[in-house]
């Protein structure tokens, strides 16, 4: 009798925790969906999100696609791309505000007419914010062109200096994502185009002098834009692994070793308007004990063939979609067709 009773009063807790988990997953601003369209080009992709201390407003800055442009073949389209800024009060109401005015003296932009700009990746530290952007120098029909990641920094949000080029594995890199580790040194996560698409990472004492560390031996990787972050107790990476087959995840306790998660998130379509498809390019805030998953969708329903030489525009569109993690028995779980409650505290990062 007394092994039944421990065992009812077990599933009782359990039960409080579950309601408890479910009753924290209500509290916030209902998500649209889609959450974000770009209303210029219709092709917002890559968010990333920094909470700004002046304007006390978050702020998107994304890769902005020239998808309903006329006349772009092959992949023409998916260069000569500005960074969108997108603004909002509670993570979950978006409105376009610009594009970024980047000083003319990156490398790779001064000395062609339309340069291309992609995946920014915005952070905070001790009051300068800083990006890492990935540069194209120009505007081609095909992916042979030499891409590199570069440093910025701004006081304001508003405007960017150059500070360098990083001195990473080959010229065919993007997609940064840098976080902070507890001695205080920055770990930035790329990819290697020439390497297979594979993950790679560099570290940093101050953000500005960076030390490339070679391969990030993730298992079975194969991949691009790897965004790091950390939550429950792990550090975490996820990807995206290409086509329309999700985010693939991966976990560890020193952001050195990883386990590949043995399911992908976003891999199966959603049912909400615009997420019909997989996935792709990440962005996590977390908040208090909440996570929450940016990310972007190809949502045509031919969305596999967006890169063929003239693909519709509603191939090449995107929209931008956000949904609550959660963390059950050990690993991510993201239900994407559920209604997502967004509650974003001040200064909420990755981690």
């Amino acid at each position: 009798m007394r092994y039944l009773i421990i065992l009812f009063s077990l599933f009782l807790s359990g039960c409080a925790d579950v309601a408890s988990l479910n009753q924290n997953q209500q509290i916030g601003a209902l998500a649209l969906k889609p959450l974000y369209r770009d209303p210029v080009f219709d092709g917002a992709a890559d968010p990333s999100i920094i909470f700004s201390t002046a304007e006390k407003k978050w702020l998107m800055f994304y890769t902005n696609r020239r998808a309903n442009v006329p006349g772009l073949t092959n992949v023409s389209w998916v260069h000569g791309t500005p960074i969108g800024i997108a603004e909002s009060v509670d993570g979950a109401n978006w409105s376009y505000r610009g594009t970024v005015n980047f000083p003319k003296d990156i490398p790779g932009t001064s000395d062609v007419e339309t340069a291309t700009y992609w995946a920014p990746a915005v952070l905070e530290h001790e009051g300068i914010y800083h990006m890492y952007l990935t540069i194209v120098p120009g505007v081609f029909e095909d992916w042979n062109h030499p891409r590199t990641i570069v440093h910025l920094t701004s006081a304001d949000l508003k405007n960017w200096a150059y500070q360098s080029t990083l001195p990473l594995t080959s010229d065919r890199v993007i997609d940064a994502s840098v976080l902070q580790l507890p001695d205080g040194r920055w770990r930035l996560w790329y990819n290697d185009e020439l390497a297979g698409k594979k993950t790679f990472y560099a570290d940093s004492k101050d953000l500005y002098h960076w030390e490339d560390k070679g391969s990030a031996n993730l298992p079975n990787d194969r991949g691009e834009a790897p965004l790091a972050f950390y939550w429950k107790g792990h550090y975490w990476l996820i990807n995206d692994l290409l086509g329309n087959i999700g985010l693939g995840v991966y976990k560890s306790s020193d952001a050195l070793n990883w386990q590949r998660q043995s399911s992908n998130l976003l891999d199966i379509p959603g049912t909400g308007v615009d997420d019909q498809n997989g996935g792709h390019h990440p962005e996590v805030i977390v908040s208090g004990e909440r996570a929450f998953l940016y990310y972007f969708v190809h949502p045509g329903v031919n969305a596999e063939s967006v890169y063929e030489k003239e693909p519709a525009l509603d191939v090449k569109r995107s929209s931008i979609q956000v949904v609550e993690l959660q963390y059950v028995d050990g690993w991510l779980v993201a239900q994407r067709n559920n209604p997502t409650y967004v509650s974003l505290l001040p200064g909420s990062t990755r981690q």
